[in-house]
């Protein structure tokens, strides 16, 4: 017997999916608590309705992983997922290719600018997560136009080559290019070498980070501001966030093996700090530094122990753990609800650094 979607054409069935899983995420509460389940306690944190509801639908959908068999698989796998999920329409940004000249042939990019944005300003040098495995700048393109149209300012997206084709430090070097691009043409792309801010999310935000360090260790003009958005910056030891959450909160124990193998198949090489940043010997005078972290995150305690490495070398840092989601939460933001709000708030702590550094 066939399925209902069976009798849906194929490029339809992804639309149909997405309507019926946010149509379920806004009914009410007592509704959607019987969907979820019990509530989910860990650390003394409880996940957001919205998050538990969400994971249980993946589950029940067979959707328990970011890895796969293969490293296109896992790609297919992203995309099918930013589909289902969409994106919030953001019509009044205009988004336009770019391309990054390096010793490696070249990257493509998107520049996304407001469409009443005329004047110079500040420029985000964006760079996606996906465990430098998957990701793109599709997949990452309705957040890079809600950053660009809520904080007010212009986002460049890099585009960096993956792995396993191409293995680590493959994407610490592209990132580092980008930035180099973005300083060097920051008139033609709307700002100036001195408005220049670095962010990214997971595997972005360990890049963002690497460029911060880069910069100020090479005597490059730095980033006045980095926005690391629950960042990987540890890959040599295991920590407890990993421990207690590295089964069930979408990204998983497996997965983070998963990436890392492409990534870095060394694991006698993982404490390189231009992988493992957190690693850096010196960290003072890095550019102020906002940091999200995820209370059901494997990264959580990674992350927040940058912060304090940051804090004791001296460097301005605003952090925010959310503690009621998971991993990726900023690529949720289209599905509402709790997913939406902590973007905003993200988005006015961003639009906050910047007025004061103005």
């Amino acid at each position: 017997m066939s399925k209902p979607l069976d009798l849906i054409p194929s490029h339809l069935q992804t639309r149909v999916q997405g309507a019926a899983l946010r149509r379920v995420l806004t009914l009410p509460r007592p509704v959607l608590r019987r969907i979820a389940g019990e509530p989910i306690r860990i650390d003394g944190q409880e996940l957001a309705l919205e998050a538990q509801a969400l994971l249980r639908l993946q589950a029940l959908a067979g959707r328990t992983q970011l890895s796969a068999d293969t490293a296109e698989k896992a790609r297919a796998g992203m995309r099918e997922a930013a589909e289902i999920i969409g994106n919030a329409p953001v019509a009044e940004v205009e988004a336009r290719s770019e391309r990054i000249p390096t010793a490696s042939g070249g990257l493509d990019a998107r520049l996304y600018r407001p469409e009443t944005l005329t004047e110079p300003s500040e420029l985000m040098v964006f760079y996606h997560g996906g465990g430098w495995v998957i990701g793109d700048l599709d997949s990452h393109d309705g957040l890079c136009r809600m950053l660009a149209e809520h904080i007010g300012i212009r986002v460049l997206s890099v585009d960096y080559r993956l792995a396993p084709e191409h293995p680590f430090p493959a994407a610490v070097d592209d990132a580092i290019d980008g930035y180099r691009y973005a300083l060097d043409h920051a008139e033609e792309l709307g700002s100036t070498p001195d408005s220049l801010l670095v962010g990214g999310d997971s595997a972005g935000g360990n890049l963002a980070a690497a460029v911060a360090q880069h910069a100020t260790a090479s005597g490059t003009k730095k980033p006045v501001l980095q926005a690391l958005l629950y960042p990987a910056v540890d890959a040599s030891v295991r920590r407890r966030s990993r421990e207690l959450f590295g089964e069930g909160f979408l990204l998983t124990d497996t997965d983070m093996d998963w990436f890392m193998d492409h990534y870095q198949p060394d694991p006698d090489l993982r404490g390189d700090p231009r992988l493992s940043v957190l690693l850096a010997e010196d960290l003072s005078d890095l550019p102020p530094a906002y940091v999200v972290t995820a209370g059901f995150d494997p990264l959580r305690d990674e992350g927040e122990e940058y912060v304090r490495r940051l804090r004791q070398a001296g460097v301005p840092v605003a952090a925010r753990r959310f503690p009621d989601l998971m991993h990726g939460f900023l690529n949720l933001y289209a599905a509402g609800g709790r997913f939406q709000e902590v973007l905003f708030e993200i988005i006015g702590s961003i639009r906050a650094s910047l007025a004061l550094r103005s």
